[in-house]
């Protein structure tokens, strides 16, 4: 058993004020009387420019989208229980970054705040240190998940967050297909 929050978080700028609003997907489990121990899965689709769609529906989500051996969308369309989701052994996290999905830029934000390897992944990282704090959850062992270009995101959230201001301390993180060879 499980709830569902789906949700926007602001991001801040350093005079407090809101310079981007990231939507997420969060999936907890209902029947866990105390989640201070139990492990934070933070998920993150390739791109760069890839909302957390396929992380979320084709890999470790509750529901898998119904496809044929070959990817195609089965009809009727629809969704089928994941019977290897990781809902069973962690709460989970999907992230939009911004201007994916319905992250987007707001009031004085600007987008060479966010669009640049360290400028993405220091955003996401004060943005994960809030999503922590507002949900109570400092205790939790916290894990980054990330796909392709996710996976150079969740190396270098490893780094920032271990080490930066607001530090959050990461147990671990899973990269699926890393794009390690990509030039910057």
């Amino acid at each position: 058993p499980y709830r569902v929050t789906v949700g926007t978080q602001p991001v801040w700028d350093d005079d407090n004020q809101p310079i981007a609003s990231v939507f997420y997907t969060f999936y907890e489990r209902s029947d866990v009387p105390d989640v201070s121990r139990r492990p934070l899965l933070f998920s993150f689709n390739g791109g760069p420019g890839s909302a957390s769609l396929w992380m979320h529906l084709a890999y470790t989500g509750p529901r898998l989208l119904r496809i044929d051996d070959e990817g195609f969308p089965v009809q009727p369309y629809g969704v089928q229980e994941n019977p290897h989701s990781l809902l069973d052994v962690a709460d989970l996290v999907f992230v939009d970054p911004v201007n994916t999905g319905f992250s987007r830029i707001v009031g004085n934000g600007k987008g060479e705040q966010f669009f640049g390897v360290n400028e993405d992944v220091a955003y996401l990282a004060r943005w994960i240190g809030s999503f922590v704090t507002r949900r109570g959850r400092w205790l939790s062992p916290k894990y980054l998940i990330g796909e392709s270009y996710g996976g150079i995101r969740s190396a270098l959230l490893l780094r920032d967050l271990q080490n930066g201001e607001g530090s959050v301390a990461i147990i671990g993180a899973m990269l699926i297909s890393p794009a390690f060879d990509i030039q910057f």
